[in-house]
C-alpha cells in the first residue's frame, strides 16, 4: 500500500475548519430565520396580521402562531432524523436548510390582514409551519456534523460551534432589524414607523435567500462523518429508525426532553418574552395593554444584544468546561443557577437600568452555559444508526414543553401578577427543577464511544 493511500485512508473524512464551519453557519441561519420571526412577532405582526382591537390578544395571537412552529419541530426531527440515519448527515442537512429558506423568504411576501383578512395569518401559520419542520431537522444534524468529526476529548468543544448559530443569528437578525427601524424611525417609540409596517419589515425575510446560498455552499462541501460510513459499511442501519429508537432508547428519550426543558424556557423567555415586556409602557394608556419597563424598542434591542454577547462567549466558556468535568456535573450547577435567577426577577427588574442590564447578562450567560453542552450530550445518548432521530426527537419534543408555550404562559402569568413579572420567574425556576431531577438520575456520557 502506498504512503498516500495511508494517509487519506488515516484523515478525517472532514477538515477541523470544514466541521466547525458547516456546524455553524446552517445553525446561524437557520436561527437568525427564527429570531426574524420572534422580532416580527411582537413588532409587526400583530398590527398587520390580525384584526384590530385588544393589544394583548393581538400578541397573544401572534405569540400562537410563534408557537405553532414548535408543534411542527417534532415531527421535523422524525421526517429529517429518517433521513439522516438512512440516507446521511449531508443530503438531509442540505434539504433541512433549503425548506427553512424557501419559507422565510415567502413570509417576507405575505399580503397582510387589511388585503387578504384571514387568508393571511393562515398562510403565515403554513409558513411558520414550515419554519419549524425545518428547524428540527436542522439542529441535530448539524450537532452530529461535529461531534462525530471531534477529535477525542474535545466533543463538547466541537459540540458548542452549532449552539454558537443561536446568538450569532439574534445578533444578525436583530441588528438588521435595528438598522432598518434607524432607517425608518418613528415618532412612537412604543410603535414602528408607517414605512416600517407598509415595507420595511420585509427586508429581513427576504435577506434570508442570500444566506442560505451562502450555507448551501459550505455545505455541498461536507463529506459523510466516519461514525455514519462504519454504520452502513457494518450493516447496522435501520429500516425504521422511529420504531427503532423507541423501542430500545425510550428512556434516553425522555431524558434528554428534559434535559432541555430549562433550557428552552430560559431562551424563549430572555429573547421573545422579554421584547414584550421591555417594550411595554410603564403606565399604559390602553386598558387592555400590560405595564412593562417603557424602553424604546431600539434601547431595548441593544440592551440585548449586549446580553447576547455574553451568550455567544459563555456558550463557547461551557465546552471546555464540559469535557473536563463532565456533561452532567456542569449542567447540575448550572440549572441550579437557572434556579436562582427565576427566583431574583423582581429585585433585578426593579432596580433601574442597571437591574435590568444584570437580568439580561445573568439570564444570557446562564443560557451559553447550558445550551452549549447540549449539542454534545444529546447526540452521546444514541447510537449512530437512530442517532439523527434520537437526538432530534429529544431536542424538539422539548421545544413544545418549553419553548412553544413559554411566551403564551409567560404572558398569562404576566396578566395574573397585574403586570409583574414574579410569576414568570417562578415558572422558569420551576421548569429548572425539573431539568435538575432528570440530570440527578441520569448517567454521565462524556466517555462513550460516539462510533457505537
Amino acid at each position: 500500500m502506498s504512503s498516500t493511500t495511508v494517509t487519506q485512508a488515516s484523515a478525517p473524512a472532514n477538515s477541523r475548519s470544514r466541521v466547525i464551519l458547516a456546524s455553524l453557519i446552517g445553525t446561524t441561519i437557520e436561527f437568525y430565520d427564527f429570531y426574524v420571526y420572534a422580532t416580527a412577532a411582537v413588532l409587526v405582526f400583530p398590527h398587520l396580521f390580525f384584526p384590530a382591537g385588544d393589544a394583548t390578544t393581538a400578541l397573544l395571537s401572534s405569540f400562537a402562531v410563534f408557537g405553532a412552529a414548535m408543534v411542527a419541530r417534532p415531527l421535523g426531527a422524525i421526517f429529517f432524523g429518517h433521513l439522516g440515519d438512512k440516507v446521511g448527515r449531508k443530503t438531509t442537512l442540505v434539504a433541512a436548510l433549503l425548506t427553512m429558506g424557501i419559507a422565510t423568504f415567502l413570509i417576507g411576501l405575505l399580503p397582510t390582514y387589511a388585503i387578504a383578512g384571514w387568508f393571511a395569518p393562515l398562510l403565515l401559520v403554513l409558513l411558520r409551519l414550515a419554519q419549524g419542520f425545518a428547524l428540527g431537522g436542522e439542529w441535530s444534524g448539524a450537532a452530529l456534523v461535529a461531534t462525530e468529526n471531534a477529535p477525542e476529548g474535545k466533543r463538547a468543544w466541537y459540540g458548542t460551534f452549532p449552539q454558537l448559530g443561536a446568538p450569532l443569528g439574534f445578533i444578525i437578525a436583530n441588528g438588521l432589524f435595528l438598522i432598518i427601524a434607524a432607517l425608518l424611525p418613528s415618532a412612537d417609540p412604543s410603535m414602528p414607523s408607517t414605512a416600517f409596517l407598509e415595507w420595511g419589515w420585509r427586508i429581513p425575510f427576504l435577506f434570508s435567500a442570500v444566506m442560505v446560498i451562502v450555507g448551501l455552499w459550505v455545505r455541498l462541501r461536507l463529506v459523510e462523518s466516519t461514525a455514519f460510513t462504519k454504520t452502513v459499511e457494518s450493516g447496522k442501519v435501520v429500516k425504521l429508525p422511529l420504531a427503532e429508537v423507541f423501542r430500545k432508547n425510550w428512556r434516553e428519550l425522555v431524558l434528554g426532553t428534559f434535559f432541555m426543558l430549562a433550557t428552552y424556557v430560559l431562551f424563549y423567555l430572555m429573547t421573545t418574552f422579554s421584547l414584550s415586556y421591555g417594550r411595554a409602557p410603564i403606565e399604559p394608556a390602553d386598558a387592555t395593554q400590560l405595564p412593562g419597563l417603557g424602553y424604546s424598542y431600539t434601547t431595548f434591542v441593544l440592551m440585548m444584544i449586549v446580553g447576547v454577547v455574553f451568550f455567544g462567549i459563555f456558550t463557547l466558556v461551557s465546552g471546555p468546561l464540559a469535557d473536563r468535568y463532565g456533561r452532567r456535573k456542569t449542567l447540575i450547577w448550572v440549572t441550579l443557577g437557572i434556579i436562582a435567577f427565576g427566583l431574583v426577577w423582581v429585585p433585578l427588574l426593579g432596580a433601574g437600568f442597571a437591574g435590568v442590564m444584570a437580568w439580561l447578562i445573568i439570564g444570557f450567560t446562564l443560557m451559553g452555559m447550558t445550551f452549549g453542552p447540549m449539542g454534545a450530550l444529546l447526540p452521546e445518548l444514541f447510537p449512530t444508526n437512530v442517532r439523527y432521530t434520537g437526538s432530534g426527537i429529544s431536542y424538539n419534543v422539548s421545544s413544545i414543553l418549553g419553548a412553544a408555550v413559554a411566551p403564551f404562559i409567560a404572558v398569562w402569568l404576566w396578566g395574573v401578577a397585574d403586570g409583574s413579572p414574579v410569576l414568570v420567574g417562578v415558572y422558569l425556576a420551576a421548569s429548572g427543577v425539573l431539568t435538575l431531577v432528570s440530570l440527578l438520575i441520569s448517567k454521565e456520557t462524556r466517555d462513550i464511544d460516539i462510533d457505537r
